[in-house]
């Protein structure tokens, strides 16, 4: 189908060789790869000499809608083109191409009309129409209705109305000034609302395309019986024009309604309609009471009419509304200066080019219209070169004369382009023709890639290293620069880390670097020579970053819990060798860095523990002794085996108990004395002892010496039964009468156990007793016995301190003869 009318449309193409332009005419929407016409045909050319004359199809727009092909010389479609959606609702919508020829230098205009076809179905601007119409109205009263929209033109934008049947309505066809058509519905019999409250019709718009496309919308009538008059406005059509800076908030109209009923039926509230398209409602703001339409929103490019619709409604019951149009013209405004493009340039030029050769081709364009939009090109040159225009808006600079690079081996050709606005605004492009040598070498480097190595800590600025490239040119294309190509990965780049001094190639850090966090990157350096054309090479670069001693090993477990001192609970008969808890340490660092001992620095009892320098396992290292204290406290350090060495500790409360208490004691006091003697302090206590025992015997054996020589204590004293001494009230005056006493004493609550320690004064013995559980007095008396005390309960006396220590006293008296 598509073929036959693309075939058909062919046959009317005007070609004009001789002005340079070619036209074509296409149906928009066509398939890829049909042929429009014959470019080489029509330009009077084979198609082999296209690509001989380095054909070239130049276009402005930013789709490649059509293209040349090459081996046939046929225009052929690329793309399909919407043409609703490239020209928008101009009549006639054409694309310019331009093609350019060499050998010799041609160039010609190639012109592309985009046929409409009927593509688009009406649509009304919203899908449901809601009218309030009052019971009282007479038969002949109108009401305006939304029109429906088409993208097409011509005959397949002309639109038709139909109304669903209605014995209550029919429709007309209502006219403006400008000649625009809107449907009107028009009441043919009374409503009576109590008969029936509402009314649904169905619009339907039907476009003149073949086959015809069409469009509905509900419409539903609601019947009120109030409020028998809608506003008027003043006119049916309000225009404008407004430049394209105007700024938001500038006033476009002040449209006024009047409406002849009174109270709140009579006052008028503006807005914009529903008939309005969607996408302009936000260009315009309305005031509801003044009627003022103001600038909203920029209004979009210049040479457009924006058209909207304004609804005045009153504030009745059910409000009545009427309609009218806006028509805003956007003119343009000389606020876009030349743009001079540089399409082709042979530079640098050889000496020995001949004159009138083409050595660059420029384009000139200004997005302005009208006088805004037509530029004027000169050129001003010390040079033997001239600009020449070609057509519409390209010039080509040529030779005038022979060049001679001994003498000149560059120029400076500066191109100006002015429009014809008011004021005039102008653009200035410098070229630069070189004449010389040929930039036929890049730059080199020795190797592709090169390593470099820089320690972490780094200051920043610290240089990293070199890279250096060679180039054999002379002069500017054989000078060397180079520059950061920022290709890194990993979120970071480059640029951010490492900086290149253009001149020299010498790399320096920004930063400074953190082996933990980055180890290494790869960057590329680029050197690129001074030739027009430039050329350039790049050499990859790897930076390492060598580990350092910077992070103190961090303790993972165990860990104080709310500042207190994690506690280990040991049965006091664990064996040697049980594991007490593993210490477990980490470090950020690498290598021998990274490399973690354990050392036990300080305990309450050096030999009762150790601690494996690998692994950080604390165990026992002997039997725990009953002279061992309850409370054991570890200092355990964690070093690793950097240069300096950094180390961490830890502190361990060890609770030596067979059972696990109510509650556990507080470590935070000061370091308790071991219960374990050492070795020096063994032997001082032996000693001690031995001289005490000496001192002792001779003490005894004097006093018995000297009893011995008195007669008159046996007859006394001495002499009486252990009975009578035992029961005597002189027991306690009696010089003889020798107390022991025995003191037991609370030294820690572990859950019910109690541990005591009494002291005997009878002589020289010193005896250690452990109790467990809860004693009475009498239990207490036991002991006293148990080590060799017949006491009467009279002479036991038992006092208790507050808390949970008790001392417990008990008072024998013996007498000893001698």
């Amino acid at each position: 189908m598509v073929g036959w009318r693309v075939a058909v449309l062919c046959l009317w193409v005007s070609c004009a060789s001789a002005a340079g332009q070619l036209e074509y005419s296409v149906w928009e929407e066509t398939e890829r790869g049909v042929a429009v016409g014959n470019v080489a045909a029509d330009l009077r050319l084979s198609a082999a000499a296209l690509s001989l004359r380095n054909f070239r199809f130049l276009s402005s727009h930013g789709e490649p809608y059509f293209g040349v092909d090459l081996a046939s010389g046929s225009l052929v479609v690329l793309e399909p083109v919407d043409r609703e959606r490239l020209c928008e609702a101009k009549a006639v919508c054409v694309l310019t191409y331009e093609l350019v020829l060499e050998d010799p230098l041609e160039l010609h205009k190639l012109r592309v009309h985009l046929l409409d076809t009927n593509d688009n179905s009406p649509l009304f601007p919203t899908g449901d129409v809601q009218l309030h119409i009052p019971e009282f109205l007479m038969p002949g009263a109108r009401f305006t209705l939304p029109n429906a929209q088409d993208a097409d033109e011509g005959s397949n934008g002309v639109l038709s109305y139909s109304l669903s049947s209605s014995p209550h309505f029919r429709l007309d066809i209502g006219s403006r000034v400008d000649g625009s058509k809107y449907p009107e519905l028009v009441l043919e019999k009374a409503l009576d609302r109590e008969q029936r409250a509402t009314h649904r019709l169905v619009l339907t718009a039907r476009d003149g395309g073949q086959p015809a496309r069409s469009g509905d919308a509900q419409v539903t009538v609601i019947v009120v019986d109030t409020n028998d008059n809608a506003p008027v406005f003043e006119r049916t059509v309000y225009r404008t024009k407004v430049p394209e800076t105007a700024p938001n908030g500038t006033v476009l109209f002040r449209v006024q309604a009047s409406d002849p009923d009174e109270g709140s039926n009579g006052e008028i509230r503006y807005s914009l309609s529903n008939s309005t398209r969607a996408k302009l409602q936000h260009h315009f703001h309305v005031h509801p009471r003044s009627g003022e339409v103001r600038i909203a929103a920029s209004l979009g490019p210049p040479e457009t009419v924006l058209e909207a619709y304004i609804e005045a409604r009153d504030e009745g019951a059910f409000g009545l509304a009427s309609l009218a149009k806006l028509l805003v013209e956007v003119t343009d405004v000389n606020d876009h200066a030349p743009e001079v493009n540089l399409m082709s340039l042979s530079n640098p030029v050889s000496e020995d080019t001949a004159p009138g050769t083409v050595i660059a081709l420029l384009s000139v364009r200004d997005e302005d219209f009208g006088p805004n939009g037509k530029v004027i090109c000169s050129m001003s040159s010390g040079g033997p070169f001239k600009l020449k225009a070609s057509f519409d808006n390209y010039y080509s600079l040529l030779t005038d004369g022979p060049l001679d690079r001994e003498q000149v081996s560059e120029y400076q050709v500066l191109i100006a382009a002015s429009d014809g606005g008011s004021p005039q605004l102008s653009t200035r492009r410098m070229l630069t023709i070189s004449v010389g040598d040929v930039n036929d070498n890049t730059p080199s480097f020795p190797q592709p890639q090169q390593e470099f190595f820089v320690a972490e800590n780094n200051g920043p600025g610290a240089s990293l290293g070199r890279v250096f490239a060679q180039d054999p040119d002379l002069g500017k294309n054989g000078l060397v620069f180079y520059e950061l190509l920022d290709i890194i990965s990993e979120e970071q780049t480059a640029a951010s880390l490492v900086a290149v001094e253009s001149s020299s190639g010498t790399i320096t850090a920004k930063t400074s670097f953190d082996f933990e966090q980055l180890r290494g990157f790869r960057f590329q350096v680029e050197a690129r020579d001074g030739g027009i054309p430039p050329r350039s090479a790049a050499v990859t670069v790897s930076l390492f970053v060598i580990d350092m001693n910077d992070n103190t090993p961090v303790i993972l477990f165990p860990l104080p819990r709310n500042g207190s001192v994690p506690v280990e609970i040991v049965s006091r008969s664990a064996r040697t060798g049980h594991l007490v808890t593993k210490v477990i340490a980490e470090d950020a660092d690498s290598g021998s860095n990274a490399w973690l001992s354990y050392h036990i620095s300080q305990a309450s009892d050096s030999s009762l523990f150790r601690v494996s320098s690998n692994v950080g396992e604390l165990r026992t290292a002997r039997l725990v002794l009953p002279t061992d204290a309850v409370k054991q406290r570890v200092v355990v350090v964690v070093r690793d085996h950097g240069d300096p060495s950094l180390s961490s500790s830890v502190t361990l409360g060890v609770l030596l108990s067979n059972s696990v208490p109510q509650v556990l004691p507080d470590f935070e006091d000061a370091w308790e004395t071991g219960g374990h003697l050492s070795t020096q302090n063994l032997y001082l206590v032996i000693a001690l002892a031995c001289i005490s025992f000496l001192f002792l015997g001779c003490l005894l054996f004097f006093v018995f010496i000297k009893f011995s020589q008195s007669p008159g204590c046996c007859s006394q004293s001495c002499c009486r039964s252990p009975e009578e001494l035992r029961y005597g009230r002189k027991m306690a005056s009696n010089p003889c009468v020798t107390s022991a006493t025995i003191d037991v004493t609370t030294v820690e609550r572990l859950s019910q156990t109690y541990l005591y320690r009494a002291s005997l004064g009878l002589g020289s013995d010193n005896n250690s007793l452990l109790l467990r559980g809860e004693y009475s007095a009498a239990d207490l008396r036991n002991v006293a016995t148990g080590v060799g005390l017949n006491l009467p309960i009279s002479c036991i006396q038992i006092r208790n301190r507050k808390g949970d220590h008790a001392n417990v006293n008990a008072m024998v008296s013996k007498f000893y003869g001698i």
